[in-house]
């Protein structure tokens, strides 16, 4: 295990290649756009409706607002913790004004230690990895919950169309009568409009609408460099693991995918070290689908050799992910009881590949998943384009009748997952139409960045298959003032396999308990 530190100033040293309210003065409207919102269009176009008169007149905004803004329900417990439901009527469409937007629910959960309720704590916003992911449900006190409760007060946070915030499943969307319907909808779900969620939260739960720390997991790290750019107001501290985005303009995804290829690549071969024997089972059920032409799966889909590679998806990249794809490869066929029967994958194999992916239950990751890389540009299937420039090492069935080892991918969508996954197939011409969209809004600001001023400290893990490091380095280098825990002692999942030593890490980093160097 190797960790080094980079302050922030190294980093900076580096170049890397890869309704509005009518008021009685002006001077007064001014001095509130200037001290609660920044000067970006995606947020100053909401600033009249989030402020009301009281406001204006020195009340608490937290408790100014309308009750049907923002509703809360009473304390209850789960086993050291005390928890509490909160339920915001949003904007879908926050450039429109706030009574023209339709509205849409946004559920955050606060969480404190028990006894803890009445206590003045700083508030901290965890912002959950995916896209498309609802935040974790508290069964007790453990991990970086854990931590954090020592001194925070935690909102987990559901992002819209997760979990409880108006969710977008396989069922919700069938309600739209177009692809075209459901595209214009789902434009709305990208990290503008969730940190512009947050923000709206924020101004109506924290005490004097305070700033507050986030922690950003994964893509919830992608939120909070859009927060950085877009709302640095709102921001106490930022805490992000696994979760530093590029932040070029127009679509960032091709170089994304490249990387990622060649650091799947390596952990293809780490799998295969460590498991050897799992090669040739690999091997035998890659020529068994090729023979049969794919096998039915329990939904309805079908499991193809191309499909069984996206088992590499969760299995190259968190922690025990190996030990969990071999322990799969366990119990790849039934055993024959009676002379003469055929040989058949086992129903245990196909439901259990059916539940690693989650796509019948958050489809809403394999629809926004390229475009959250976009600015101004199109993906067009970024994945399945570079894949392209692999396919000798991934062409699986070429790979099991030579005898070599196959390749699974990494955290990629590819356009034919809507013809095989059962749970994908309505969505597949929504999902080409967001793939050929080109008017997709910025979501970082380089020069806000290259002026930040909240404190920043970020995990960074050097084996990460999902967020690439050296496009990590790239873009830390344009974030001023951020330090760099750069560990491989975790994998991408470092939050929930050791969270506690994971968030107590970064706050020392920001706190001053860890050195500069």
């Amino acid at each position: 295990m190797s960790v080094f530190y980079a302050p922030a100033s190294w980093i900076c040293s580096l170049r890397f290649c890869s309704r509005s309210l009518a008021l009685s003065s002006t001077s007064t409207q001014s001095l509130i756009q200037d001290l609660t919102f920044p000067k970006h269009s995606f947020l100053r176009s909401r600033r009249s409706s989030l402020y009301t008169i009281s406001e204006m007149n020195g009340e608490n905004p937290a408790s100014s607002h309308s009750k049907s803004e923002h509703v809360s329900g009473n304390w209850y417990s789960v086993p050291e913790l005390r928890l509490r439901d909160h339920r915001f009527a949003v904007p879908l469409d926050y450039t429109l004004d706030l009574h023209s937007s339709p509205k849409i629910s946004v559920f955050a959960r606060e969480v404190v230690a028990v006894g803890k309720e009445e206590q003045t704590l700083p508030y901290l916003l965890y912002l959950q990895g995916g896209p498309g992911f609802e935040c974790p449900r508290p069964t007790e006190s453990s991990g970086w919950i854990h931590k954090a409760l020592e001194d925070f007060r935690v909102i987990l946070m559901d992002q819209r169309g997760t979990g409880l915030s108006t969710p977008l499943t396989v069922s919700s969307m069938s309600q739209f009568k177009s692809a075209d319907e459901l595209a214009d909808y789902l434009k709305h779900f990208r990290a503008d409009n969730i940190v512009n969620d947050a923000e709206f939260i924020r101004v109506r739960l924290v005490p004097d609408a305070g700033p507050w720390t986030i922690l950003g997991q994964s893509f919830g790290g992608f939120c909070g460099v859009t927060y950085l750019s877009f709302a640095p107001q709102g921001l106490k501290q930022v805490l992000l693991t696994g979760g530093i985005p590029p932040i070029g303009d127009a679509c960032t995804a091709d170089s994304v995918y490249r990387a990622c290829y060649e650091q799947v690549i390596c952990q293809n071969d780490k799998y295969y070290k460590r498991y050897p024997h799992d090669i040739k089972v690999v091997q035998e059920l890659v020529n068994y689908l090729a023979e049969k032409g794919g096998v039915m799966l329990p939904s309805g889909g079908i499991l193809t050799p191309r499909g069984l590679q996206t088992l590499g998806l969760s299995g190259l990249g968190s922690g025990a992910g190996f030990e969990r794809m071999h322990y799969l490869f366990e119990r790849v066929w039934d055993p024959i009881l009676v002379p003469g029967a055929p040989k058949r994958i086992s129903y245990n194999f196909l439901i259990s590949f059916e539940k690693w992916l989650d796509f019948d239950t958050n489809p809403l990751y394999a629809l926004l998943h390229e475009p959250i890389y976009c600015q101004g540009a199109p993906n067009m299937w970024s994945a399945n384009r570079i894949r392209e420039e692999y396919e000798s090492k991934f062409d699986a069935i070429k790979a099991a009748r030579e005898g070599h080892p196959v390749l699974f991918t990494g955290e990629m969508i590819f356009p034919w997952m809507f013809d095989e996954i059962h749970a994908l197939k309505p969505f597949r011409d929504v999902a080409n139409k967001l793939a050929e969209k080109k008017d997709w809004p910025r979501l970082y600001d380089s020069k806000v960045l290259n002026n930040n001023k909240v404190p920043v400290a970020a995990a960074v893990y050097y084996d990460d298959v999902y967020v690439n490091f050296k496009l990590v380095k790239e873009t830390a280098s344009q974030i001023a003032g951020i330090r760099l825990w750069i560990t491989n002692e975790f994998m991408h999942s470092g939050l929930r396999d050791g969270g506690s030593q994971v968030l107590d890490h970064l706050l020392g980093m920001l706190n001053g308990k860890k050195p500069l160097f």
